[in-house]
């Protein structure tokens, strides 16, 4: 009968599927499965209240940093993997960054360039997600009153 196999994933019927062919530039804030078989041009960051999982398969890539509790990867990474429960690296898998783990899988042929790092206490997963305006201010100072301003030659 129709979908009462379980997923391997969990959350099944929660899952978003980026197909071969689709580009997305910009960050992706996520619950349930995200499933990268295209080209992702930002972060994938997952809700920090929900049991999330990412899989990269073997011709997706990912230009970003991925936060997520459950990461497997068997594509193209560049970028940091923040994995809070269970992170796997399959044969074809190719990382470009640093890998922060509690639990790591790697397979014969997988590859990190970068630095491995246990986390006996999971880091929070979540960054700052709200998109509001960031407001800097600019002063400008007086090179007259200013000895610190003044160039020397």
């Amino acid at each position: 009968m129709l979908g009462t196999k379980k997923s391997s994933f969990g959350n099944a019927g929660n899952t978003t599927l980026l197909s071969r062919e689709t580009v997305i530039v910009g960050d992706i804030h996520f619950s349930g499965n995200l499933d990268i078989e295209g080209l992702v041009q930002g972060n994938i960051i997952a809700r920090s209240d929900k049991d999330a999982h990412v899989r990269v398969v073997q011709e997706g890539r990912v230009e970003g940093d991925i936060r997520a509790p459950s990461v497997v990867i068997n594509g193209s990474v560049e970028g940091d993997v923040y994995s809070s429960s269970h992170l796997e690296l399959a044969s074809k898998a190719s990382v470009h960054g640093n890998v922060f783990y509690t639990l790591v899988e790697m397979a014969a042929g997988s590859e990190v360039n970068g630095s491995l790092k246990h986390m006996s206490e999971p880091l929070p997963l979540d960054v700052d997600t709200d998109p509001g305006v960031v407001v800097a201010e600019v002063h400008s100072l007086d090179a007259a009153s200013d000895p610190q301003s003044r160039i020397v030659d």
